[in-house]
């Protein structure tokens, strides 16, 4: 499996592919560089006083790091260590919670091909791996009745804060844990149906401690409670979900959607089967199909919960095998590792091969063109090229990038229409001040603006023109 997933992200070379990795990976940079973290719009010159925070700034150091030590092949390391690092976390959770090697196995493979390849490896994989942990555990405290593994999830939340702010769908399944055991405790004072619900009923005041201490602990760190106001933000945003494609419901057009639906399905059925209801993954699972069935991006919340309720299904003990321990789990995860790396040249996987693999997607070539006859600015640029600019061409703050709760949905729609050479676009202040243009060769705009009397084309090729003022 850990194989099979690392050659996928070699042969693919995915992890350099990522229209926001290059961001990420400027912004690390830039926290390196100053000792210091952002709180506006640096590397834009149209969002450059707006108030931001990284709030995934330990991904993104991290990825900095990554690439200071290998150059490109550091960023797709990063990437492909990322990917695995969800897989192996998530058959850890379904062979402790089902306790059968081939069921997990299997589930693994089926939940990995739901969601792991449908985005980039991005800070989202580590909400992937903690939620997987915060979810076993959560399970097995149903299951013992016992609190005190549960007090692993501040410091779980402590990391998770800091790396990704999706750390809110963990704080989700660990507030509907808390609100299910309180509801049962309310039942069973008042006989209403305390011989009907699955798994044991937890004491509310520990859980209530656990839950506060998250959110709490989740403060801590360089933007303290501001996070919140960030997902706040992202609740308004309208016009980033109809721009960007994994942002939208799902269409269906390709196996991972129907695999998503079958897990979801079945884990209805699991749930529907049992006797005694289950009201926590009942909810949970609600939950986390209006999320995903919403935003395709969100398909591994709906998968690790549907794949943990499939494999959380009770057996007997003699049935069980023996679990896994961790001396190993770390040597087949290291040996494992160890052939990729030994075999990673068969596939290109170096230097040279990531960086024709970015030179085919990305405008390396105009910008070489820039360096060698500049042209003044400011700049404009495509929104799929603004994250790679901010690295490769750094001498020029980007018009937009993906970094969406900085622009906001006014700058994001201006943006798209232009792009798409809506007629609103010679009312675009930031085009009209514009001194030269990167769009992408394919973007209606492209072919539009090189009759506009205000520019002229200074170089073309089959992934970008570039456009000077004259």
């Amino acid at each position: 499996m850990i194989a099979g997933i690392g050659t996928e992200c070699f042969i693919t070379k995915y992890s350099v592919l990522d229209l926001d990795v290059w961001w990420h990976l400027k912004v690390g940079d830039w926290i390196v560089e100053h000792r210091a973290f952002p709180h506006t719009g640096i590397l834009s010159r149209t969002a450059a006083d707006r108030p931001w925070m990284a709030y995934s700034w330990g991904y993104e150091v991290l990825l900095s790091r990554f690439y200071a030590w290998l150059d490109l092949v550091g960023i797709g390391a990063f990437g492909t260590l990322l990917t695995i690092a969800v897989a192996v976390g998530l058959f850890w959770m379904l062979h402790r919670l089902s306790g059968r090697f081939w069921v997990a196995w299997l589930l693994t493979i089926t939940s990995c091909s739901a969601f792991l390849f449908n985005i980039m490896p991005r800070p989202v994989f580590f909400s992937m791996l903690l939620f997987s942990v915060t979810l076993t555990l959560l399970l097995e405290a149903r299951h013992t009745g016992k609190v005190k593994s549960l007090y692993w999830l501040p410091v779980i939340f402590l990391f998770w804060a800091n790396l990704h702010i999706q750390f809110i769908y963990g704080l989700l399944a660990i507030g509907l844990f808390l609100a299910v055991n309180l509801l049962n405790h309310i039942a069973e004072r008042w006989n209403v149906y305390s011989k009907r619900g699955e798994g044991l009923t937890l004491p509310v005041v520990p859980l209530l401690g656990v839950f506060a201490g998250c959110v709490l602990i989740s403060c801590v760190g360089p933007y303290s409670y501001h996070l919140y106001q960030v997902i706040f933000d992202y609740s308004k945003s309208k016009i980033t979900y109809t721009m960007i494609s994994e942002l939208q419901a799902l269409s269906f057009k390709g196996p991972s959607h129907f695999l998503e639906l079958f897990l979801a399905a079945a884990a209805f059925f699991v749930v529907g089967c049992r006797n005694k209801l289950d009201l926590f993954k009942l909810v949970l699972l609600v939950a986390a199909s209006v999320l995903a069935f919403r935003t395709t991006r969100d398909a591994w919340f709906l998968c690790i919960t549907a794949a943990a309720i499939v494999a959380d299904f009770p057996i007997s003990a003699e049935k069980r095998d023996r679990q896994i321990n961790l001396q190993e789990a770390l040597g087949v995860t290291l040996a494992a590792m160890l052939l990729l790396m030994v075999t990673a040249r068969n596939w290109n996987f170096n230097r040279r091969g990531l960086d024709q693999t970015i030179t085919g997607q990305f405008p390396v070539n105009a910008v070489n063109y820039l360096r060698r006859n500049p042209v003044g600015g400011p700049m404009y640029n495509s929104f799929d090229f603004g994250g790679f600019l901010t690295f490769y061409m750094p001498q020029y703050p980007v018009a937009i990038d993906g970094r969406n709760d900085l622009y906001g949905d006014e700058i994001d729609a201006k943006f798209y229409s232009s792009e798409t050479a809506d007629p609103s676009y010679t009312a675009d202040s930031f085009l009209n001040e514009a001194g030269v243009v990167i769009l992408k060769s394919s973007a209606p705009l492209a072919k539009l603006l090189p009759t506009d009397g205000r520019f002229r084309v200074v170089y073309r090729d089959e992934v970008a023109e570039v456009l000077a003022r004259r």
